[in-house]
């Protein structure tokens, strides 16, 4: 198996790291080498976050080179586009349909773009969209969206499911292990 690349992407508060250090634990756990780098400026101010996981047999560096990555998986809607230029013509994109309008984003010079989604298809680009923020509503906190998104990846990612079940409760409080197993469930079944 060749080396696997999935670049996720958001703003800080997203759980972005989380989600990266449980892929590659899962990855790690069913017997590859794993790798994990984030890159984060102001994440506490809902600033760009961008975390790099590979794995395979072989894995010499964390940072995926741009036009590699063989997953996004996007958070935020505009973070995805703003990182397009690292994933590979055959990608998939996954996609949540959040939007975060950044605390310094001036709309009257510089609106959000009202058709990220668009621009994403338009480029050819394999991209399935979750509504993670609503499926996360639907089971009491915004604050699984990232787990969502896990499971969304996960039908894609040849891992068995009680790997991946195993490592995300491993990672959560105690208290939340329930919900964060039950939005990792809502994760795969946005993905039929």
């Amino acid at each position: 198996m060749e080396t696997t690349s999935i670049l996720f992407a958001g703003v800080g508060g997203q759980g972005i790291i989380l989600a990266s250090q449980i892929v590659a634990q899962v990855a790690f756990s069913v017997g590859y080498v794993a790798k994990e780098s984030e890159i984060h400026g102001m994440a506490q101010r809902g600033g760009s976050v961008v975390s790099h996981v590979r794995f395979g047999k072989e894995v010499y560096s964390p940072l995926i080179p741009k036009g590699n990555a063989d997953y996004l998986v996007a958070l935020e809607a505009l973070e995805g586009l703003r990182n397009i230029d690292y994933v590979k013509p055959t990608a998939t994109i996954i996609f949540n349909t959040r939007r975060v309008i950044p605390a310094t984003a001036n709309p009257g010079k510089i609106p959000y773009p009202e058709n990220v989604l668009q621009q994403l298809i338009k480029s050819g680009f394999h991209t399935i969209e979750v509504n993670a923020s609503g499926l996360a509503q639907n089971l009491g906190s915004q604050r699984v969206e990232n787990i969502i998104l896990l499971g969304a990846l996960s039908r894609f990612l040849l891992f068995p499911v009680e790997a991946w079940e195993r490592v995300i409760a491993s990672n959560v409080p105690p208290k939340t292990i329930e919900l964060n197993l039950a939005a990792f469930a809502q994760g795969r079944l946005a993905i039929q």
